[in-house]
């Protein structure tokens, strides 16, 4: 494949996943939006589904790679690391393209959401208004969960350590199930396979970060967050920004010794 499809996959490929992913997130946090309160089982399905949609359409360009801690892994594997700029520079533009699109799709409930006086303060609504207080006192704005991830408990080496064992889990999943005939990336059933593994993965270790598991993923969107020009968003976290980029590199790092050990 050459480098002009595995820019175009990528950028097409991780903006559906980011735009279906953080998507669902909007839909379950902001005011006026039929899907609120809908939970953490909706949110892990759609990031499933979203994983799911996004591999079939990028595949057959890029092979769906999606995740820099997926492309760091199979560099690792094949030892040919050539096109991991292009990878990255795909995955990255296209994460800012769908958290963009995110905004867009839900410009209205955005508005809503953080002009409403039970979010960001008011008569009233003094408890709310003090766990926002709370919140942004730490660095996160009331919507940055949309974006971006961020701890219950804020522990650097718990939170590390919990992004790099997800990440292990699913870029295991990726290399011993998930590679297409080329051996570059996701095929198809390794769509469905990997879409089922996120979900897992969600539900049994997004507890305590909300499993970024993907640095494109975390750290494009929350670009994003602190530029768009959102009333009363708060602050995009950049204390913690570097622990949903370094711990799943180091996990699909670990992944592909792994491999390399026992399956290869």
């Amino acid at each position: 494949m050459s480098s002009s499809d595995i820019f175009i996959g990528e950028t097409i490929g991780t903006a559906i996943l980011i735009l279906l992913g953080g998507g669902v997130c909007a839909a379950v946090t902001l005011k006026a939006s039929k899907a609120r309160n809908a939970g953490w089982l909706a949110i892990t399905f759609g990031w499933g589904f979203a994983v799911l949609t996004a591999v079939y359409t990028s595949a057959p360009l890029s092979g769906a790679h999606l995740n820099p801690a997926v492309t760091v892994a199979l560099a690792i594997k094949d030892n040919d690391w050539s096109n991991v700029p292009t990878y990255f520079a795909g995955q990255f533009l296209g994460a800012i393209i769908g958290a963009t699109l995110v905004w867009v799709a839900y410009y209205g409930q955005f508005h809503a959401h953080l002009t409403d006086k039970e979010i960001v303060g008011g008569p009233g609504a003094q408890a709310t208004a003090a766990k926002a207080v709370e919140a942004q006192e730490k660095g996160a704005g009331p919507v940055l969960g949309i974006f971006s991830t961020g701890p219950e408990i804020r522990n650097a080496v718990q939170n590390l350590a919990t992004e790099i064992i997800g990440t292990v889990v699913l870029v295991l999943a990726v290399l011993t199930q998930g590679l297409n005939d080329a051996g570059n990336g996701l095929g198809t059933l390794g769509a469905l396979i990997t879409a089922l593994v996120v979900v897992s993965i969600g539900l049994s270790l997004g507890g305590p970060t909300g499993y970024a598991i993907n640095p494109a993923r975390d750290l494009g969107p929350r670009i994003v967050h602190a530029l768009l020009p959102l009333p009363n968003k708060g602050g995009s976290d950049w204390g913690y920004a570097w622990i949903p980029v370094v711990g799943p590199l180091i996990g699909g790092a670990i992944a592909a010794g792994i491999y390399n050990v026992a399956f290869a």
